[in-house]
């Protein structure tokens, strides 16, 4: 899969007449690529076109146009983008209640490592999560997390070939059992493989 380089972002300036276009058209598009596990967890699967709307976003709002600057914004956010083998999510542990959050986040340590996603009847690939820096302290986990699944080929040949595909957590204080991923996510993720 292609990174996104400096040559293929917008100015500023463009961004500002095509970003209510765009906008619509991201939000679109991560529908189909949102995964609920359970009443608290959240998984949206990350590909190009999410993470040049975030780094549009986050040079617009930091009103950066400095090279230096820029290129931040890249490294930060290209290793979200999948390479062709993997899928690359964002996992977000949401509660309304901050008091229900704080004791829940205690509860939850070590939940990025126990999350799985299974092609057809292939071994359970349990994500390997916040490559860039460590998100979980001794009280508590982060209430997001970034993860990574790596395929090898044939799971990534199953899934090309329209199996199912399923995901769940396995950990004691949050299970969730086998959830099968609707067509239109299954369909969506797809693409991400080479």
């Amino acid at each position: 899969m292609s990174q996104i380089t400096r040559e293929s972002l917008m100015s500023l300036e463009g961004y500002a007449k095509a970003r209510p276009a765009m906008r619509a058209e991201v939000m679109a598009h991560k529908k189909n690529r949102m995964v609920e596990l359970g009443d608290h967890v959240t998984l949206i699967f990350e590909d190009e076109k999410t993470m040049r709307y975030q780094i549009q976003e986050m040079l617009r709002a930091e009103r950066t146009f400095e090279e230096s600057g820029i290129q931040d914004e890249l490294n930060a956010y290209n290793p979200l983008v999948p390479d062709g083998t993997n899928w690359k999510a964002t996992m977000m542990i949401q509660y309304s209640d901050p008091d229900e959050r704080k004791v829940a986040l205690a509860k939850l340590k070590g939940i990025e490592e126990r999350v799985w996603v299974q092609v057809a009847d292939q071994a359970k690939v349990f994500a390997i999560a916040d490559e860039d820096m460590e998100r979980e302290n001794e009280e508590k986990t982060s209430a997001v997390h970034f993860l990574r699944f790596e395929l090898d080929a044939t799971s990534v040949a199953a899934a090309k070939a329209g199996s199912p595909i399923r995901m769940g957590i396995d950990l004691e204080a949050c299970t969730v059992e086998s959830t099968t991923l609707a067509e239109n996510t299954r369909a969506a993720l797809v693409v991400d493989l080479a």
